[in-house]
């Protein structure tokens, strides 16, 4: 008898371990650039952006990276394992075949900034939808629309974006990527980047 109690304590025990899954934020888009366009300070710099923002918003004990992929890098080897939860405790996906599937949870209303602010869409003014990514909708490297590996600002040099709000021109798969969906046009610049509704945005994970 003593012993079946203590195997239903410790089975309890390991539900309510497994029920009390860590939902707090671990994905968000960030708040702002770095305000010279595509030129983050290449990963380092984007990278450290994504903690300082996460940490001004109160998050501590993780390690954050920005959701982008490099010449050398893809975007989805960056970011951990999963699962993933924006700041207001809503599951973003599960995993990395997940979140590079339709079952990802990625939407206006869901891809929240660091502090769980809605970011603006398309039909907002103004439009900051475009999200830099440099990737495939699979998460891996388009090498040369990464902005010069994230350090060009001017009239040379492609990203590729992204929509966070799931809306685009027409309803092909394209318009409606998160992390794939067109090129920069004009170059990597401020302005250029703002030309087709964006801001120089990207999106964070917590890789641990």
């Amino acid at each position: 008898m003593k012993r079946i109690l203590i195997l239903t304590a410790a089975l309890w025990a390991g539900l309510s371990t497994a029920s009390a899954q860590d939902n707090s934020i671990s994905f968000f888009v960030t708040s702002a650039g770095s305000g010279k366009g595509a030129n983050l300070g290449g990963l380092a710099g984007a990278d450290a952006l994504c903690q300082s923002l996460a940490e001004a918003a109160g998050s501590a004990g993780k390690t954050w990276h920005a959701y982008l992929s490099t010449k050398d890098a893809d975007a989805k080897d960056r970011i951990g394992n999963g699962p993933w939860f924006n700041a207001k405790g809503q599951k973003i996906a599960d995993d990395v075949a997940s979140l590079h599937s339709d079952a990802n949870n990625i939407n206006k209303e869901t891809a929240l900034d660091e502090k769980g602010n809605v970011v603006n869409g398309r039909g907002d003014t103004p439009n900051r939808h475009d999200i830099l990514t440099g990737s495939k909708p699979d998460g891996t490297r388009i090498a040369e629309q990464t902005c010069g590996d994230w350090t060009l600002d001017g009239t040379e040099g492609a990203a590729m974006m992204g929509h966070h709000d799931r809306m685009g021109l027409d309803d092909s798969a394209a318009a409606k990527s998160w992390n794939s969906s067109h090129a920069s046009r004009g170059g990597c610049s401020q302005e250029a980047l703002k030309g087709t509704g964006g801001d120089g945005l990207f999106y964070c994970f917590a890789a641990n």
